[in-house]
């Protein structure tokens, strides 16, 4: 099977609420970045956050680590925008970002540090 289809099922197949300590819906969202929700859903189609359905049954929602000092994480738009482009919809990319198998420690951990510049790298990779 081709690594990256491999890759990608992995992703898609993950348990989203294992991997992610907390969850927002989007009106928490948008009360923590004092923007409307319509903004949130903006914001979510523009990749300058990802969205997803945690468990069955639930509405979609927004990591709570997605956000930052009242702003999303430094970075993050620019990660979802690469890992849309290698062909990662918001399920995957919030799976890869909470993954720590390619990262000493999680991508979220090292965008919320101000690594930012080798997660980036490495979800550009992906796209090879």
């Amino acid at each position: 099977m081709d690594q990256g289809l491999n890759t990608h099922q992995q992703l898609a197949d993950a348990d989203l609420a294992a991997l992610v300590p907390a969850w927002l819906d989007w009106a928490a969202v948008a009360e923590q970045l004092g923007v409307t929700v319509a903004k949130v859903r903006t914001m979510i189609r523009d990749h300058e956050l990802a969205a997803a359905v945690p468990v069955p049954g639930a509405g979609q929602q927004v990591p709570a680590d997605f956000l930052q000092d009242g702003l999303p994480v430094k970075g993050l738009g620019g990660l979802l925008t690469v890992l849309h482009d290698a062909g990662y919809d918001d399920r995957e990319c919030i799976a890869w970002i909470f993954r720590d198998d390619d990262f000493p420690g999680r991508a979220i951990d090292a965008l919320r540090e101000n690594r930012g510049s080798e997660v980036k790298r490495r979800a550009q990779a992906l796209g090879f």
